[in-house]
């Protein structure tokens, strides 16, 4: 007997672990899965530390999303964990996060906690407490394809997270379920709570990164490396000096506000060049980009050579057609058809073809384009 999620037992013999984070999805998730008749387990991890994170609106604040996911729990009546994964949290996606804005990338520390602390830990965690699934209440489907479990987005493109999922691997994606991802809007999954009396079920959506809640990443990188807010020149694509910066620390791929240039025609930051502490800015046309090196490509699927496909480079932009072309060495070509602007290092670069997920990697600095393209030919 199959149930709902592709297990096959009983609904009810069932145990499937729920990574609750105090928001209205995972809550929805546990209380769907807990109506269908499984056997739910709560877990929520404290990531950093309660006592610093100040409370804003539309951000993360440690206190209370435990305090919400508890009640939740308690709710529904079913058992909750709270595990301190801090240490790993701050080692694997703080520090992480970090060192990439020094190297002069533009990280999504959500990606590293989805691929490290999330589908990494808290799935050995299920594991050790008898589940035969973990649940998140990520938006993005699952479906069975001739080679096993494949990942696809969700049912509603605005809602869609697969762009911060490409970095979960075929093994995990076997354990994981997405019971919200055919929902067709938000609306649906608040009337899973408001039906089941949840005290979230208002709860308005986190829109900052959780750990930097007063929004200043500089902040946060100069405290961890002193050294990056080293001042420097800013210059043009020829080298002529335009001004100074404070810290490249302080600027990213595509940046107009905040260069202190004074008048003139509208500039951006065209590249970062951390050798030389410069920030070097021109024209908008010059962002145009065309071609892509990935790095640390996590395949769930794909072309052997090359092949049509559509691919993401920022997660608000909408998938573009583009031609992919697999190298060695986990990395990729992506040659779109038309070139976009604001390509960042740092940054995913994720492949689709159709609603599925082929996979995805970490966008390399144009200044490296050239080297790696010649390993792969």
């Amino acid at each position: 007997m199959t149930n709902t999620l592709g297990i096959d037992k009983p609904a009810a013999a069932t145990r499937v672990v729920v990574a609750m984070s105090g928001g209205v999805d995972s809550s929805a998730t546990a209380a769907l899965l807990k109506e269908q008749g499984f056997d739910v387990v709560g877990v929520t991890l404290q990531l950093y530390d309660v006592g610093e994170a100040a409370c804003r609106p539309n951000t993360c604040c440690a206190g209370k999303d435990i305090h919400d996911a508890r009640a939740v729990a308690d709710a529904l009546g079913i058992p909750h964990y709270v595990l301190d994964f801090e240490s790993v949290f701050r080692r694997d996606v703080i520090e992480g996060f970090a060192r990439s804005y020094v190297a002069g990338e533009t990280p999504i520390p959500c990606v590293l906690c989805n691929q490290t602390v999330k589908f990494r830990d808290l799935l050995g965690v299920a594991r050790d407490l008898g589940a035969d699934a973990l649940a998140t209440g990520h938006y993005v489907r699952r479906r069975m394809g001739d080679e096993g479990a494949e990942l696809l987005r969700g049912a509603d493109p605005a809602r869609d997270q697969s762009y911060f999922l490409f970095a979960t691997t075929r093994q995990q994606l076997d354990f994981l379920r997405f019971p919200l991802g055919g929902m067709l809007s938000k609306d649906e999954t608040r009337a899973i709570a408001a039906r089941h009396r949840l005290p979230v079920a208002g709860k308005r959506d986190s829109q900052d990164i959780c750990f930097v809640p007063d929004g200043d990443y500089a902040a946060l990188v100069s405290g961890l490396h002193p050294d990056s807010a080293q001042p420097g020149e800013i210059v043009d694509a020829s080298g002529q000096v335009l001004g100074r910066h404070p810290g490249i620390i302080h600027y990213t791929i595509g940046q107009r506000k905040g260069l202190g240039l004074g008048g003139g025609p509208p500039l951006y930051v065209l590249a970062l060049d951390v050798a030389g502490r410069r920030v070097v800015v021109g024209p908008r046309d010059a962002l145009n980009r065309a071609r892509v090196m990935v790095r640390d490509v996590n395949w769930l699927g794909g072309p052997e050579t090359e092949l049509r496909v559509e691919v993401r480079v920022r997660s608000t932009r909408p998938p573009a057609p583009a031609l992919l072309r697999r190298l060695a060495d986990d990395r990729a070509e992506v040659t779109l058809d038309r070139p976009e602007q604001g390509i960042a290092p740092g940054q995913a670069c994720v492949f689709y073809q159709g609603e599925r997920v082929l996979g995805g990697g970490w966008i390399v600095s144009s200044h490296a384009d050239a080297a790696v393209s010649r390993e792969g030919d």
